[in-house]
């Protein structure tokens, strides 16, 4: 089939994009404002994909007008539970401007994700004014909590993520159904990785992580260095033999101390995100690790995005 056009909001590190990329969807445009994500996006797809980086709140949609499919990863601190939830009072609320792009663009199809959060009984009235909003550009609206781990990301990663096509294709559209296959363990998906330094207890430490990750979080420019989670989350990660108090800068080698559990590097964090191996990120390691841990899974853009592709099919 031929590719199907589309403009990517609120890019990042290129997750969402790259899975709607594997489900058939060419890039006009992929819009972010990070610089450190947008060298990642020219580092991994400068000569296939437009890269625009500045604010989305900049961004004229009736230059993009027939488009097949709109879709970002809307900034989540409005909603979500470690921030203050201020939804629509948030100046970070970019709901307001997808909805704008919608409207000027008129795509066939728009594909929104955020943070569970987002679908708090606290929100319904935020919800509602979307939904009609897209109703009234023409839109049949789905909103539904996706767990990653279903469509094989080895981590409990649940997001809140939005489907509206145009009404002569809506009735073609159902959810992705779950992957017939269980996602790999923590310990199965970086075996590899923990022993390429030469660690010895590598193969011990995988039959000990014999479990999905609990959900990455990336954290923000104001708050914290490269953790893997709040202390519930490290607890979480303790459980199956990793130190999620920071980063690594590289796996544990041959004089790795003995019952000591070992930390993540960017490169682990990135395969659990279901990026592959060959994705690069720019910046530091902090940088870095940040887009990683902000990141929608490719993987669960891909099924997403076969299930929008085969409706616009019909």
């Amino acid at each position: 089939m031929d590719a199907l056009a589309s403009l990517e909001i609120c890019a990042g590190a290129g997750g969402q994009a790259l899975g709607l990329e594997q489900a058939g969807f060419a890039h006009e445009a992929v819009v972010e404002l990070d610089p450190n994500a947008c060298e990642t996006l020219r580092l991994n797809r400068g000569p296939e994909w437009k890269i625009i980086e500045g604010d989305v709140r900049d961004l004229d949609g009736r230059g993009l007008t027939g488009i097949d499919l709109l879709a970002g990863g809307v900034p989540c601190p409005p909603f979500s539970i470690a921030g203050k939830q201020l939804g629509a009072g948030d100046d970070r609320d970019l709901f307001p401007h997808a909805l704008r792009l919608a409207a000027e663009a008129r795509p066939r199809a728009v594909l929104l994700e955020n943070v569970r959060g987002l679908a708090a009984r606290r929100f319904d009235g935020y919800r509602a004014q979307v939904l009609a909003r897209l109703r009234s550009l023409g839109y049949q609206i789905w909103w539904r909590e996706i767990q990653a781990s279903e469509h094989g990301v080895p981590q409990l990663r649940p997001r809140f993520v939005l489907v509206a096509l145009q009404r002569p294709w809506a009735r073609r559209f159902a959810w992705p159904a779950p992957s017939s296959q269980p996602a790999l363990t923590v310990g199965a998906t970086l075996r590899d990785l923990m022993a390429s330094g030469g660690w010895p207890g590598a193969d011990a430490w995988a039959e000990r992580a014999c479990a999905i990750a609990p959900t990455i979080v990336g954290g923000s420019k104001k708050h914290g260095g490269p953790d893997l989670g709040p202390t519930r989350a490290r607890r979480a990660w303790a459980a199956l033999g990793v130190d999620g108090l920071g980063v690594a800068d590289r796996a544990p080698g041959p004089d790795f101390p003995p019952g000591q559990p070992p930390k993540l590097t960017v490169a682990m964090v990135s395969r659990l995100q279901g990026f592959p191996d060959v994705w690069s990120f720019a910046g530091r390691k902090t940088a870095a690790y940040r887009q990683v841990g902000n990141a929608f899974p490719p993987p669960v853009a891909r099924a997403l995005g076969l299930a929008i592709r085969q409706a616009l099919a019909s």
